[in-house]
């Protein structure tokens, strides 16, 4: 029976697929004695058969679509199956213990994971993360427990779950996966950025929707309402199908501004630059006019494989974008792990409030090895482009300097060694920490840019978890408050000839545009499906109008009465 439910409209478009349900069942490795050992060495010997057939289809799978260096790792899967230093234990448990293969194995796995990972070598901590995940999907088909694999997505599907975490969303076909539902998160979470930067409709913090969608069910995604049908009828499947259509005209209409220049309605001119989480993500930008990558969000080169990317994956990562970008300007941001982004690989440390603790430019600093590496990486890609080098979760001067210094001291040791570094990349900082905006008048003579990243900022202006949907009426972009700390960058990076830009998820937000021309803001970045109606909006919008307007604006008392304001100009 058809049902509708509600949540938060994340990402523009509708939607019209079976659902996928993404779950990761628990694996519980219960000890039993057992009587029958060579039975139940020959359940081992199935298990690992089955998971052989899988490794081999995804590295098949992989090796086509992307390329052989990424499908390398599943090699590396199917040698540890075919490890007798690994196998020949938990046989040798089973026999002697008298136990099921399903212990034996966590067991033994379990101690070579601890002992790899105790190693000070990077091989063997590798190796560590390549068991476990391999024991992982030994575990499920010994347990007879399917657990999905979104990487192996052959038909169009609606993703619906809890959550989607980072690592998973970077196994996601786009070319398959239509649209996203999940129970948790805001128009900020993860996986409702990822799905704008696919150009995908979703919905999230819906609460109910793995308790009310099952496997298979065909589902309307409508991500400019945030309506989810479940099971439509003929009548509302007809009636969406054709509102499809006409967002996909509307869509094909705006492409029209693709080549055209960023302008205000008075010649004022503008950069709108778009939002990437990979090289692969370039190339929409590009397609959808992007002047430039006003954010590459670094952290997704380090998720969704077993170990830390080395420098030269890095380079050719950073290499990638700036080539395809030929010239225009391209903002690297170092990396931002913490919070709710984690690696399986990197232990974090517990922390009673990670949103608050060390995450960032923090965690870099602590493992400066790690950032060292991503650093020299950046540097030998310099000579290929524009690059800006961005530090995230700056909260102090001293920060910013120390995280400088770092770099610096590592293009000394390049030129010395005779690598080539570019002459002209700029170093800046995101403004996400309310600290950080009230005194940017100080930080504006350290930088030689600005990028405001809104997301965290009205996050920890309004002390308000944006990952909360029960919080998100606190979740407001247009407060007084924040926009005041907004125009205090801006003002600070021009009385100091500096670029002040935008990458969070208001700058590109229509109703959000008017109101930051009218601050100054110089350069705009968002998801690349935003570009061309934010191009759209700004050329319809007078600067000169709206600067005449901000005083009046900032005066309101609430998010609220600002958007009544700027409803009514209209």
């Amino acid at each position: 029976m058809k049902s509708t439910i509600n949540g938060i409209a994340a990402s523009d478009g509708i939607a019209i697929a079976k659902a996928f349900r993404l779950e990761h069942p628990v694996l519980e490795a219960k000890i039993r004695n057992i009587t029958d050992i060579e039975a139940e060495q020959a359940r081992l010997d199935a298990a690992l058969d089955a998971s052989r057939r899988d490794l081999e289809e995804i590295r098949k799978r992989t090796a086509g679509e992307i390329g052989e260096e990424e499908a390398a790792i599943f090699s590396a899967h199917l040698l540890v199956l075919d490890d007798p230093e690994l196998i020949g234990p938990v046989k040798e448990k089973i026999k002697g213990d008298g136990v099921n293969a399903e212990y034996a194995l966590d067991e033994t796995a379990s101690g070579f994971i601890t002992l790899f990972e105790s190693m000070d070598n990077d091989y063997m901590k590798e190796r560590a993360a390549d068991i476990r995940d391999v024991t992982k999907r030994i575990l499920s088909h010994l347990l007879g427990v399917t657990v999905p694999n979104p990487a192996l997505i052959r038909e169009e599907v609606i993703v619906v779950a809890e959550d989607l975490t980072p690592s998973d969303t970077v196994q996601l076909n786009p070319a398959w996966v239509k649209g996203f539902v999940t129970d948790i998160g805001g128009r900020t979470s993860h996986s409702a950025i990822l799905a704008r930067t696919l150009e995908i409709p979703a919905v999230v913090g819906i609460r109910s929707a793995m308790a009310e969608i099952a496997d298979g069910d065909i589902v309307i995604v409508d991500g400019t309402t945030g309506e989810v049908i479940v099971r439509p009828d003929e009548q509302t499947l007809a009636g969406y199908t054709e509102k499809q259509q006409a967002f996909d005209l509307q869509r094909g209409e705006l492409s029209r501004l693709a080549g055209e220049p960023s302008v205000s309605a008075d010649g004022h001119r503008i950069e709108i630059a778009g939002n990437i989480g990979s090289p692969a993500d370039a190339a929409k930008v590009l397609e959808n006019g992007g002047e430039g990558v006003g954010l590459f969000r670094t952290e997704f080169l380090y998720m969704g494989r077993d170990s830390f990317p080395t420098e030269d994956e890095q380079y050719e990562a950073y290499r990638s974008v700036l080539e395809q970008m030929d010239g225009r300007p391209t903002i690297v941001r170092t990396l931002d792990i913490g919070g709710d982004k984690k690696l399986s690989y990197m232990q974090l440390p517990e922390e009673e409030n990670p949103f608050l603790g060390i995450r960032a430019i923090r965690l870099c600093l602590e493992e400066e090895d790690m950032f060292r590496i991503q650093l020299r990486a950046l540097l030998r890609a310099s000579v290929h482009g524009k690059l800006k080098i961005m530090f995230p979760m700056i909260a102090t001067v001293d920060e910013f300097r120390r995280a400088k210094a770092v770099l610096l001291d590592e293009k000394q040791k390049l030129t010395a060694a005779g690598t080539p570094v570019g002459d002209d990349f700029e170093v800046g900082m995101m403004v996400e920490i309310p600290a950080a905006a009230l005194m940017a008048d100080a930080f504006a003579k350290e930088v030689d840019f600005f990028s405001i990243g809104t997301n965290d900022l009205i996050q920890y202006t309004m002390a308000a978890d944006r990952m909360n949907e029960r919080l998100s009426y606190l979740y407001q972009p247009f407060s007084p408050a924040v926009l005041r700390l907004i125009r205090n960058v801006i003002d600070a990076a021009h009385r100091q000839g500096k670029m002040a830009g935008m990458c969070g998820e208001m700058a590109g937000d229509e109703r959000a545009i008017p109101l930051l021309l009218g601050m100054g803001l110089d350069e705009f970045s968002m998801s690349a499906s935003s570009i061309l109606k934010a191009r759209a909006k700004a050329a319809e919008t007078s600067k000169a109008d709206m600067e005449n307007r901000i005083d009046e604006i900032l005066s309101l008392a609430s998010g609220e009465e600002v958007l009544e304001y700027l409803e009514n100009i209209r």
